[in-house]
């Protein structure tokens, strides 16, 4: 399946300890036929990573921050990662969706984020509550 046929270009935030449930979302999302960007499948050897997370992440029409206990307990690139997608996000318009939080457990959100409503994927239909609402924003695009 080519990718630029694909409906929308999701960003996925996490901490790297989470890397193995992040991937898994990263999979059902494909299936579901969403464009997703994760760093471990689509950064190339010898890319300067930095530029590449900052220029996907600006060209992406939603960004998924994954949360769990772990974002917040240690330092990481996801902290300037969520700093530039709340920085995209001052500049759209006020009703647009652009990031949404996303419980992969029960944890704290981070204050940035505590003014957007979140989906808990751990509950049960918390998937098909983001797929609906990623299918709509695509729709809109």
């Amino acid at each position: 399946m080519k990718r630029s046929k694909l409906p929308a270009d999701i960003f996925l935030i996490h901490a790297h300890q989470d890397r193995d449930s992040v991937h898994k979302l990263y999979q059902r999302l494909l299936r579901d036929g969403m464009h997703v960007w994760l760093d471990v499948e689509d950064l190339q050897p010898g890319q300067d990573w930095q530029n590449e997370i900052r220029n996907a992440l600006l060209k992406s029409d939603v960004v998924i921050v994954c949360l769990t206990k772990q974002f917040d307990a240690k330092k990481g690139y996801r902290h300037e990662e969520l700093k530039l997608a709340l920085e995209k996000s001052k500049l759209l318009p006020d009703d647009e969706v652009f990031i949404i939080p996303v419980r992969l457990e029960a944890c704290d959100m981070p204050d940035s984020l505590g003014h957007l409503h979140r989906v808990d994927l751990f509950e049960e239909g918390g998937y098909k509550k983001l797929l609906r609402a990623l299918r709509k924003l695509t729709a809109m695009k």
